[in-house]
Formats: structure tokens, C-alpha cells, sequence
């Protein structure tokens, strides 16, 4: 898994998924506030599936750390 998610991306989902399961935990019988958990899973691990599917990323490209030759 390479990471797909910038950083303000990731704040982004992590504030998205802490209110989605905030309001889960202040009234329980909204069950869509689960949704909650996709988000915030996303944002933990920095991989989102359907940014891999459709070749989406927020984040800056890894710079190679081999020195040019020649």
C-alpha cells in the first residue's frame, strides 16, 4: 500500500470521521453516523481504495534518494 492521501486531505477525514462518530455516540440510533469509520480508517492509514482505483493522489511524489549518474 503507498500512501494516496496528502496531509490536509487526511486532517480533512479525521475531523470528517470523528464528527460522523460523535454524533453516533450523542444519539445511537442514527446508524449512518457509522459511516464515521471509513473516513477516519482512511485518514489513519494515509491509503484510500477508491483514490487507488481511479489513480487519484493528494500527496506529494517520493523524491528517489539514488544519486544521478553519469
Amino acid at each position: 500500500m503507498i500512501t494516496n492521501i496528502g496531509i490536509y486531505d487526511r486532517i480533512f477525514r479525521l475531523l470528517v470521521g470523528i464528527t460522523l462518530l460523535t454524533a453516533y455516540h450523542l444519539q445511537p440510533n442514527l446508524e449512518w453516523a457509522t459511516i464515521g469509520l471509513v473516513p477516519f480508517a482512511t485518514a489513519f492509514f494515509g491509503w484510500c481504495p477508491a483514490y487507488a482505483a481511479f489513480g487519484l493522489r493528494t500527496c506529494r511524489r517520493a523524491v528517489s534518494q539514488r544519486p544521478e549518474l553519469g
